[in-house]
């Protein structure tokens, strides 16, 4: 893209410090994933997903869409630890429909999907 702004290294120097920490999961498909029982189960996960978006923990979640096993990334605004023991009570994880990894990450203030796609 040759409209992107020019960013300078005093730019990024005064934005870095201003990172905050977060956990990213990435939702992959478990042994049972695309059995009988796994729509109710999905469904549950999903109504799980906005109770976390509710209470603040879980601040972007993204299905995935494609045909690869990854079938989600989720942004939690919560530690390692925490994330990980939230996930562990996923009922979708719970019945082997879905298996997860957590990474920690770091994000900038403002920084959230457009309210439109491009």
């Amino acid at each position: 893209m040759s409209d992107l702004p020019e960013i300078t290294d005093a730019q990024m120097q005064e934005m870095l410090p201003s990172a905050n920490p977060y956990s990213v999961v990435i939702l992959r498909a478990g042994p049972k994933y695309g059995t009988a029982e796994a729509e109710s189960v999905i469904w549950e996960h999903g109504r799980r997903n906005f109770a976390l978006r509710a209470a603040g923990a879980l601040s972007v979640v993204l299905p995935i869409i494609d045909d690869t096993d990854v079938c989600g990334v989720g942004i939690f605004d919560r530690d390692l630890q925490t994330t990980t023991a939230l996930m562990e009570e996923d009922p979708g994880v719970m019945a082997g429909v879905f298996t997860f990894d957590v990474h920690p990450a770091r994000g900038f203030p403002g920084d959230a999907l457009p309210p439109e796609p491009v």
